[in-house]
């Protein structure tokens, strides 16, 4: 190892430059084109990561623009190693002081969209195959480094890529946190849909929210009111604990809420800038579904007020976002992102819903189940291995809420990129990635290959 190690060290200036270049293209999904199913920029991303792969001698193909990899070695695709991570980021949203597709470096860190989730633990791969390609180690089995432009929005990326190709049994994502995740709950995401009362506050208009994993920051919604409207507009935030700033103007208010953006995955890491609008509109007096609403859901997120929480032992508790609300013509529609955990049936809380809303319909928008893999399996075993050989780090396994693409394999984990103590900085203003992080990942990534694709001595 101590090649490779060295290797890493020569490669540091060069593994920043290119996830600076990454990072500069703004690889948000957009709209479809010609070979290029997530937009234009996703393709770019997808064309440039897979030059550099080229660019080190690995054996790179591109699936309609979908999906590409990159081989290292020779041997079975079943029984390669996988690595899995994404070049398509989300949007960007409010609270940023830095340029988002800037890549600038200060403090010993790197700024920018996709910096954390997921460019720069994609690049710390690549620069670790790349390091074991030139340090000259054997290995018994191929790596494939795959990457994807659709995870953010439902993976359809690597469901494409199944069809055309054939995936590989085992392998990571370096798409979440250290030392290994092999329990990652179920998903699904609620819509709601409610006609508004005539009675009590009319809210107009309200049209927050981009993406269903991603907790909005800022919310506007526009009211019938005055001055006194306003005034317990501005009252009800002081008295709740966040700021609220309203403007008059022809009988109405439009009244603003800023929270606190994050990842749908941790819910009470943010501050939803849409419950705070709901509690609002409650001290406002509004009755009917959005009452409902903002008495069931507000600013909890364990499903308690809804008739939904539950936790298991292996897994931890349910948690849910409200993230995106759109109010027009009378009526209401949202979309609430759920984790919830192994032992939870989704059809069970369904029913639950059923019975606790009286003016909102509940309806499923689209779920995924939990996956789970053995910590007994020779992946995870030797991945905690290299984790601790690296870090000294405590070689044991974790659940999340959060869903990664070690979901699209058999037996595949999530193994970093976040460490212990680190801030978790995916789907936030001025998302980074220290630097240290980085070349840490791609040291760990490295060592990782070494002991699931190397020969083994006896060989």
């Amino acid at each position: 190892m101590d090649k490779i190690e060295k290797l890493l060290d020569e490669y540091r200036e060069e593994m920043v430059d290119t996830l600076q270049k990454w990072v500069r293209i703004p690889s948000v999904k957009g709209e479809e084109a010609p070979g290029a199913p997530f937009g234009v920029e996703a393709r770019k991303a997808l064309d440039t990561a897979m030059a550099d792969c080229e660019r080190f001698g690995l054996k790179t193909e591109i699936f309609g623009g979908y999906a590409g990899h990159a081989d290292l070695g020779e041997g079975s695709t079943r029984d390669a190693l996988a690595i899995l991570a994404h070049l398509d980021v989300v949007p960007v949203g409010d609270g940023w002081t830095r340029e988002p597709f800037g890549g600038e470096i200060a403090d010993g860190k790197i700024f920018g969209r996709g910096t954390s989730d997921d460019k720069g633990p994609a690049v710390a791969a690549l620069y670790a195959m790349r390091a074991v390609k030139e340090a000259g180690i054997p290995l018994r089995r191929k790596v494939r480094l795959i990457l994807g432009c659709d995870e953010e929005c439902g993976s359809s990326d690597m469901r494409y890529y199944k069809k055309v190709t054939e995936m590989p049994r085992s392998g990571f994502s370096p798409d979440a946190d250290y030392p290994v995740i092999n329990i990652e709950k179920g998903g699904s995401h609620i819509q709601f849909t409610g006609e508004l009362s005539k009675e009590g506050l009319q809210v107009l208009s309200m049209q927050v929210g981009e993406r269903a994993n991603v907790i909005p920051g800022f919310a506007s919604a526009l009211v019938e009111g005055d001055e006194e409207t306003a005034k317990k507009a501005e009252e009800a935030g002081q008295r709740l604990g966040f700021p609220v700033k309203t403007t008059l103007g022809n009988g109405a208010v439009i009244i603003e809420t800023t929270g606190l953006t994050g990842h749908a995955a941790f819910p009470s890491h943010g501050r939803n800038a849409i419950g705070q609008m709901l509690l609002i509109f409650e001290a406002l007096g509004v009755q009917g579904a959005l009452l409902e609403l903002a008495q069931t859901v507000g600013m909890t997120y364990n499903g308690e007020n809804l008739g939904i929480a539950m936790r298991d032992d292996i897994s931890g508790e349910l948690t849910g976002s409200l993230d995106i609300i759109n109010i027009e013509h009378g009526r209401v529609t949202a979309l609430m992102d759920v984790r919830y955990p192994v032992l939870f049936s989704p059809e069970r809380m369904f029913q639950l819903l059923a019975q606790r809303l009286k003016f909102l319909k509940a309806e499923d928008a689209g779920t995924r189940p939990p996956h789970f893999v053995s910590d007994q399996t020779e992946l995870v075993q030797e991945l905690l291995e290299a984790y601790h050989e690296v870090t000294g780090g405590e070689k044991k396994t974790i659940a999340i809420g959060g869903g990664t693409y070690a979901q699209s394999m058999e037996e595949g984990v999530a193994f970093g990129a976040l460490f212990p103590g680190e801030v978790e900085m995916a789907h936030q203003a001025d998302e980074f990635m220290t630097l240290d992080s980085l070349f840490l990942n791609a040291r760990i990534f490295a060592r990782a290959i070494v002991r699931l694709a190397g020969k083994k001595a006896e060989e």
